[in-house]
């Protein structure tokens, strides 16, 4: 099952993806959490002190592999971070994505992989969605079912809208804290997931007393899932000292409990998944990839190709 945690920076939403990965690791689930957020956070939150080889810079190598013997994709060049998977297209099981060699194992056995931070030669020039393209493909080529977990650190705000990559959850969980700028970019993400089906739950965060659920509850509805109190263990830990689950308060710990059987609770839609991945590859030949390739992108569509196990 695939998670994104999405909210406004500085929302917590690095730290409750770290916490969420290790709680799934300490149920004895496999799990790989993905830094896709251009301030890359996880792994220093992860406790990982030397963070894994970026996707980003294995980029045209990531597309080699997965398209496999495909005749629609000729070469690497040709894709773009929305092509989908064709018949003979390499796809991925979710152990292979857990063994990839460009990730790390941290001590709880969470599998670490990272997009990667800009380097000096992107400076002024490269948009960061080309290395969260990376993690799109590699998401779009994944078979994964019940009882395996891939998290996902995504970019603040908005900003994942600027590809597709926010079609390929299971579950949404919007970080909001009870501040009308958190609420703010709640409605914002609400209102432009809305026409695309995409499971959203808010999870609230730094809730100090029953007023700021009050406030949650007024402001997102039925969207509220849980939240986290403000919590001295997880400060501490921001602020380098160590954590374990055990630190963390009860009520924390309830949260995280309730986060998993939510997620767990989710249908995967292999139909909606397809659809949408035709549609936003579509979108984007015509917008730009046509031009940037030469070729016509759309004839990458394999209407053959059946998504899913």
């Amino acid at each position: 099952m695939r998670v994104a945690f999405v909210g406004k920076g500085g929302s917590g939403k690095t730290t409750m993806s770290a916490l969420f990965a290790r709680y799934v690791a300490s149920q004895g689930a496999p799990v790989v959490a993905i830094d896709a957020d251009i301030n890359q956070h996880l792994a220093l939150v992860l406790g990982v002190e030397e963070p894994p080889e970026p996707l980003g810079a294995h980029l045209t190598e990531i597309k080699d592999h997965l398209r496999g013997d495909n005749p629609r994709i000729p070469s690497a060049a040709a894709m773009v971070k929305t092509t989908p998977p064709g018949r003979g297209s390499k796809l991925l099981s979710f152990e292979e994505l857990a063994s990839y060699e460009h990730g790390v194992t941290t001590a709880e056995g969470v599998r670490l992989m990272a997009t990667g931070p800009f380097n000096e030669d992107d400076l002024g020039v490269a948009c960061y969605h080309s290395k969260v393209g990376a993690v799109e493909l590699l998401l779009n080529h994944l078979i994964d079912g019940q009882g395996e977990y891939v998290v996902v650190d995504m970019t603040a705000g908005s900003d994942s809208f600027a590809s597709g990559l926010f079609t390929r959850f299971d579950l949404t969980l919007l970080v909001v804290e009870p501040t009308r700028q958190g609420v703010g970019v709640y409605r914002q993400y609400r209102d432009y997931a809305a026409d695309f089906q995409v499971p959203l739950a808010v999870v609230g965060n730094k809730v100090h007393d029953p007023s700021d659920v009050d406030f949650l509850r007024e402001h997102v509805g039925h969207h509220l899932l849980a939240w986290m109190e403000h919590s001295a263990a997880v400060r501490a830990m921001e602020q380098g000292r160590p954590l374990t689950l055990d630190d963390l308060e009860p009520g924390n710990a309830d949260t995280l409990a309730m986060l998993l059987k939510h997620v767990d609770e989710q249908e995967k839609d292999w139909v909606r998944f397809g659809r949408q991945t035709a549609e936003f590859h579509l979108r984007n030949a015509h917008a730009w990839a046509n031009d940037k390739t030469g070729v016509d992108l759309g004839a990458q569509i394999d209407p053959e190709f059946v998504y899913g196990p």
